[in-house]
């Protein structure tokens, strides 16, 4: 690198002896303003800018609208795109004969080394640098701030990449890249996509610039030899295809492999289309990426101009239009539009020394007289604050100085041609269909989709994306070697076999993988004492260990050193104690089938059906009716009596009927329960103990015991605050039943705190000991593998088969089956019943009582409305009076109030009958007189 720049300092001086070493000074708005091209007029992308931009210029320079009468002039050099020659040979373009023009901006270079170097350039001689086809990430406007990027950023490519990678659910991919600043940049920028979404690019597999097939070879031998199935090919499209055909001769294009390439293997196919159907049938099946262009008006006519633009231009074929080619068009467009409102803004083209460089003059260099730019700066802030629509779409840049709306297509390579699957963008994510910036972004799980796709091997299988390792070596899994319960994992020395219920269950779950998995087990621990897991687990942190297998409890610390399967078992701490067999003969135990509270709720609603019962029948049936004293003694007898159905009052109204009816369905269920409970109190042989449970237990100071190795040690001392001093760490079952047996008083233990998995194993041959309480944690063993290998989903998905089919329960059964004891120790009294066991028929019985409460005073209501009329007028305004009529009203029966309503209306039709005859009369009496 210090040889370019010696070279570079060398042609500055030649193009600044040439110019004379003076300022230059042009009118405001010239007659022409002088642009450079510099890039590879051969290459694959070149050819296609070239013709182009000839075209923009033609159609900027017939447009006097666009520059105001000024000609655009641009001196378009090739850099022949060969490695270091191309770039000493964009230098002299962008040092010699460019400055020697008074050129005031460079269009290109084309790729990201150069672009590189002569960004340094522009930046000191301040000329805007604006390049169709560096997608390189790292040119930043903070270290090139005359570095125009106007094309995609290869940051959005990469996402694009991450976006598909886990779509599809694949955590590791492997980066086939060129080795320079193009593909080093584009992966390191893929890297941190991928890191965003928990994934990784697990194997870096660089090529030389220009690769030959023993390069290629060679490279794709040792990515065949590896894990990941997935390949992310960054590579030029010069030779990209080249790879394909390699690949395919080595059998990676077939089921199984997924290839993703970047945009350059669109970039062949546009250009080159039709490719040979020999290029065609190496790359079945992968995916790639193409820039997004909507199809607009402008679009659509500069296309149809294509063919007779590029008739003639070579003798190799027709030339097709790329993406390149609609942003190299664009970008000239976007230059003549800056440079307008750069004079429009009373710009000026002049050129001066450059004052910092006057104390490096020595010799014949005069570096001293390098002329700079002086309206450098206003015509790239006017380039940046464009905006403009071109036949690529909307061109303008975000604060980052990238081109908005970043688009691009995802494209399956199928048969002899391509399809369509889908598109990425930063605003909407994956989709079927092209982001409209119009509408909201949708960006949820359910709403990222693309079609389906056809992967290589003609499968449209989703590949599982990755392998074991073809080169021979076995995993490496850790097994716990155990001294008690030995039937959960066994080790024999002479033969160095594992045994017991975690190994059946490990081996069963590895049958049901669609792919075999070589792998050794090895034991971990001394024998003499149970291994800590946590120490297993740390052995896969540290590499020592692929994987471990075994009573392995999922707890969080361990969570952070190694990714667990789904839990094959629950296992629960729990705690157990001593018990001995007594029978309840408490005086009192015909209480105990209830709770206070459901004795507390039962009496009430004892009281409120009786009540309710009395009220809808008070005004109807003779046997709720009489002196208060008596009315207080029906409710509460017949409340009371339904507990035995012995109530004598009959029901006569509908209401009450319906209310007794669901109150008796309630109590028959009570009572029923009531009787069932009390039966198994006073006549099953019950277990008790000094501790109730981990409460009674912790409140008190007497010794602990613990499986020794096991995480419960430090869940006592860690999370409940147990002082290290009372726990007593036990290795074999005969250790827990002594300690238990001796209890405090004689060394030994209170109570044994361990996983419910191992007491039940113990409790299944001992009858003294019981659980007490409630579990108080809730976790599982699980097999731990490696962070992020996806052997650990694989293996969740077949323990969960095999818990589905049943084989899970029969292994449990063929090695943890208990005996009688078991279920013996299991509970350690009968629960009492609670409320929340009838709180739905309690609360069926109160709507109903609510309910017809409603219905009855509605209809009391309107009774009172039909009957009492007039001894509510008569009685007048009063509140007092009023109430009072009421409450005579609802006291009074039913069939009286009927009968006296009945009585009047007769009499009002008996007076009016005997006032109409009266009236008769006196009128035929006038009649009479006045005949007279």
């Amino acid at each position: 690198m210090n040889i370019v720049w010696l070279l570079v300092l060398m042609v500055f001086y030649k193009g600044v002896a040439a110019n004379g070493g003076g300022s230059t000074n042009v009118s405001t708005r010239p007659e022409f303003v002088n642009v450079g091209a510099v890039f590879s007029f051969n290459s694959i992308v070149g050819k296609v800018a070239k013709v182009a931009i000839e075209a923009a210029i033609e159609d900027v320079n017939s447009d006097p609208a666009v520059l105001g009468g000024t000609k655009m002039i641009v001196q378009m050099q090739d850099s022949n795109y060969s490695g270091f020659l191309g770039i000493i040979e964009a230098v002299l373009a962008a040092a010699l004969r460019f400055m020697e023009k008074d050129t005031v901006a460079i269009i290109g270079p084309q790729n990201a080394v150069t672009a590189h170097i002569i960004s340094h350039i522009a930046n000191e001689l301040q000329v805007p640098l604006l390049s169709f086809s560096v997608t390189d990430p790292t040119l930043s406007s903070l270290q090139f701030p005359f570095f125009v990027r106007t094309t995609q950023n290869d940051l959005h490519q990469m996402a694009a990449v991450a976006a598909m990678i886990d779509h599809y659910g694949w955590k590791e991919v492997i980066a086939l890249y060129v080795d320079d600043d193009y593909g080093r940049n584009g992966i390191a920028a893929l890297g941190d996509m991928l890191a965003e979404r928990r994934c990784k690019i697990s194997y870096k597999a660089p090529l030389v610039l220009d690769p030959n097939q023993s390069n290629i070879t060679d490279l794709l031998v040792k990515v065949a030899l590896t894990e990941s199935r997935i390949i992310v090919l960054h590579a030029y499209a010069r030779w990209g295809p080249q790879v394909f055909t390699v690949a395919k001769y080595l059998g990676m294009m077939g089921t199984g492999y997924v290839w993703i390439a970047t945009h350059w293997l669109t970039t062949q196919i546009d250009t080159n289309s039709p490719l040979p159907s020999s290029m065609m049938d190496d790359m079945q099946g992968v995916l790639t990426l193409r820039m997004y262009t909507p199809e607009t008006e402008l679009k659509r006519k500069f296309v149809s101009r294509w063919s007779n633009l590029t008739t003639g231009q070579t003798s190799k074929g027709k030339i097709g239009l790329n993406a390149y080619g609609l942003y190299a068009y664009d970008t000239v467009w976007l230059l003549a539009h800056a440079i307008n409102a750069f004079f429009d803004q009373g710009g000026n083209i002049s050129f001066s020394n450059d004052s910092r460089l006057t104390q490096l003059r020595r010799g014949d260099l005069n570096l001293d007289a390098m002329s700079i730019f002086n309206g450098g700066n206003l015509l790239l802030r006017n380039i940046l604050q464009v905006n403009m629509t071109g036949i690529s779409g909307p061109v303008k840049f975000t604060p980052d100085r990238n081109l908005i709306h970043p688009v691009f297509e995802i494209i399956n390579v199928i048969g002899t041609g391509i399809r369509k699957i889908g598109y990425w963008s930063n605003y909407s994510g994956l989709s079927v269909v092209p982001p409209e910036y119009t509408k909201p972004p949708n960006r949820s799980s359910s709403n990222q989709n693309l079609y389906g796709v056809i992967w290589p091997g003609q499968t449209t299988q989703k590949p599982r994306g990755w392998v074991f390792p073809n080169n021979g070596r076995h995993l490496k899994i850790g097994v716990p070697k155990h001294v008690s319960f030995r039937e959960f994992v066994s080790y024999a020395e002479g033969n160095d076999m594992f045994t017991g219920y975690c190994i059946d269950v490990f081996t069963a779950a590895l049958n049901m993988l669609p792919y075999a998995v070589p792998y050794k087990l090895i034991p971990f621990g001394d024998g003499v004492k149970n291994p800590r897991s946590t120490e297993l687990v740390h052995k896969i942190q540290t590499g020592e260990f692929d994987g471990a297998i075994g009573d392995i409890t999922i707890i969080t610390n361990r969570t952070r050193m190694a990714d667990f399967t789904q839990p094959f078992i629950e296992s629960g701490l729990v705690v157990v104690a001593p018990v001995r067999t007594t029978l309840n003969s408490n005086p009192w135990a015909f209480l105990r089938p209830f709770n206070p509270i459901m004795w507390g709720v039962t009496a009430a609603f004892f009281l409120i059906v009786g009540t309710v019962v009395w009220i809808l029948e008070h005004r109807l049936n003779d046997d709720f009716r009489g002196p208060p004293k008596k009315q207080i003694v029906t409710i509460l007898w017949f409340s009371f009596s339904t507990w035995f159905f012995a109530h004598r009052e009959n029901t006569v109204s509908t209401l009450g009927r319906l209310v007794l009816i669901i109150w008796l369905f309630v109590v028959l269920i009570i009572n029923s329960s009531y009787t069932a409970s009390l039966t198994s109190i006073l006549t099953v042989q019950q277990l008790s103990s000094s501790i109730k449970g981990l409460d009674t237990l912790l409140a008190s100071n007497d010794p602990i015991g613990y499986q020794q190795g096991s995480f419960a040690r430090g869940y006592l001392t860690d999370e409940l605050n147990v002082d290290d001093s009372r726990l007593v760490p036990l290795i074999m079952p005969d250790d827990y039943a002594k300690a238990l047996r001796d209890g405090p008083q004689r060394g030994g233990v209170a109570a044994v705190i361990d996983e419910r998995a191992y007491i039940e194993l113990f409790l299944s041959s001992r009858c003294d000991f019981s659980i007490v309480g409630q579990e108080f944690t809730k976790t599982g063993w699980g097999f731990a593998f490696a962070r992020d290998t996806p052997l650990s989903v694989d293996m969740s998905t077949a323990i969960l088969k095999l818990s589905e089919n049943g084989d899970l329960q029969r292994i449990h059964d063929k090695w943890l089956i208990s005996s009688g004891c078991a279920s013996q120790g299991a509970k350690l009294q009968v629960d009492r019943l609670q409320l929340k066991s009838f709180w739905g028929l309690f609360v069926l019985c109160g709507s109903a009582c609510f309910l017809a409460l409603i219905i009855y005073f509605i209809n009391m209501l309107r009774q009172f409305s039909k009957h009492y009329t007039e001894e509510v007028i008569s009685a007048g305004s009063s509140t007092s009076a009023r109430l009072q009529t009421f409450i005579s009203f609802v006291d009074e029966k039913e069939e009286e109030v009927k009968s006296r309503s009945k009585r009047r209306q007769m009499e009002r039709m008996s007076n009016r009958s005997a006032s109409e005859d009266e009236s008769m009369y006196s009128s035929k009496r006038r009649h009479i007189d006045q005949s007279s």
